[in-house]
C-alpha cells in the first residue's frame, strides 16, 4: 500500500509538472502572439504614416501645379487684354487717320469752288453789287465758309506775316520800302488748314 501511495504521488507530481510546463508554454505562445500583434500594429502604423506623408506630398505637388496653372491662365488673360487694348487704340487711330484723309480730300475739292466764288465777287461790277443775284452769291459763299469753319477748316494768315515754308508757298519776290525782308507782301491764292494739318499752302509774294 505504501508503494501504491508513492506511485499516486509520483503521478500527481508528473501531472502537476506537465500542467506547469503547458501553462508556461501557453504563456510563451501568448506572449509571442502579443509581440507579433504589437509588431504588426507598429508596422501598420508605420505604413499608415508613410501613406499620410505620401498623400501630403502628393497634395502639395497637386496644389503647386494647380497654382502654376492658375498663374499661367491669369498671365494669358492679361496678355489678351493688353493685346485687345492695343488693337482698340490702333483701330481708333487708323479710323481717325482715315477720316482725316477723307475729310482733307473733300476739302481739297471744295476749295476751288471757294476760289471761284471769291473771284466772281471780286470781279463783279459795282452796279451789280447790292442786287438780289449778287446778294445770293455772297450768301452762298458765306454759308460755305461757315460750314468749313465748323468742321475745322481755317484760312492761313499770310499778308504781313513772316514767310514760313510750312504754311506759305513763295512764287516770286518783290521789293518794298514799307515791309521788312522775308515778309509776305501779297497773297495770290489763299491757303487753308484742316485742324492741325495744311490742306493747301498760301501762294504768296515775299519781300526780298
Amino acid at each position: 500500500m505504501s508503494q501504491e501511495k508513492e506511485t499516486n504521488q509520483d503521478m500527481t507530481e508528473e501531472t502537476t509538472t506537465e500542467n506547469t510546463e503547458k501553462t508556461t508554454k501557453d504563456s510563451e505562445v501568448t506572449a509571442e502572439t502579443a509581440g507579433e500583434a504589437e509588431e504588426e500594429e507598429a508596422v501598420a502604423e508605420d505604413k499608415e504614416a508613410v501613406g499620410e506623408e505620401k498623400k501630403s506630398l502628393f497634395g502639395k505637388k497637386k496644389s503647386s501645379k494647380l497654382e502654376e496653372k492658375i498663374a499661367e491662365l491669369e498671365d494669358a488673360r492679361m496678355r489678351q487684354l493688353a493685346e485687345f487694348e492695343n488693337f482698340r487704340k490702333r483701330s481708333e487711330k487708323e479710323k481717325s487717320q482715315m477720316f482725316e484723309v477723307g475729310a482733307k480730300s473733300v476739302v481739297e475739292k471744295i476749295l476751288p469752288v471757294i476760289d471761284n466764288f471769291e473771284r466772281g465777287l471780286a470781279s463783279m461790277p459795282e452796279e451789280e453789287k447790292g442786287k438780289p443775284f449778287a446778294d445770293g452769291i455772297e450768301l452762298v459763299y458765306k454759308q460755305m465758309l461757315g460750314a468749313l469753319d465748323e468742321i475745322g477748316v481755317k484760312p492761313i494768315e499770310a499778308v504781313g506775316q513772316e514767310f514760313d515754308p510750312n504754311f506759305h508757298n513763295a512764287v516770286m519776290t518783290v521789293e518794298s520800302e514799307d515791309m521788312e525782308s522775308g515778309t509776305v507782301a501779297e497773297e495770290l491764292q489763299k491757303g487753308y488748314m484742316y485742324q492741325d494739318s495744311v490742306v493747301r499752302h498760301s501762294m504768296v509774294k515775299v519781300v526780298s
